[in-house]
């Protein structure tokens, strides 16, 4: 069973940082696109971010100037550096992983939660 290991999720005050990691396996992680939604309660899930090798991130109007998404190939690994954090930026956030190539599937992290206080 394929597994993405998600991390660094936490309680932060309002303009602080915190730094999300998501682990694939390396099998996988080549020829994917990997990236990060977000769900708060009540709200329906939306895109934070995604990367595909071998091209920068591209990152959601909400969270442009704030948040970077960088992969490290030699690693299986993605992050989420995320600055000057806000409120509205709690959520619980998932990491996902979609093939590029057949069979195309799709896998989810269990998710990490971030909380912005005031």
């Amino acid at each position: 069973q394929v597994q993405l290991v998600e991390s660094g999720g936490g309680l932060v005050q309002a303009g602080g940082s915190l730094r999300l990691s998501c682990v694939a396996p390396g099998s996988i992680f080549r020829n994917s696109v990997m990236g990060w939604y977000r769900q708060a309660p009540g709200k329906q899930r939306e895109l934070v971010a995604n990367i595909i090798e071998s091209r920068s991130g591209v990152v959601a109007d909400s969270v442009k100037g704030r948040f970077t998404i960088v992969r490290d190939n030699a690693k299986n690994t993605i992050y989420l550096q995320m600055n000057s954090l806000k409120p509205e930026d709690t959520a619980n956030y998932f990491c996902y992983l979609k093939l590029l190539v057949v069979p195309r599937n799709e896998y989810w992290g269990q998710g990490t939660q971030v909380t912005v206080s005031p």
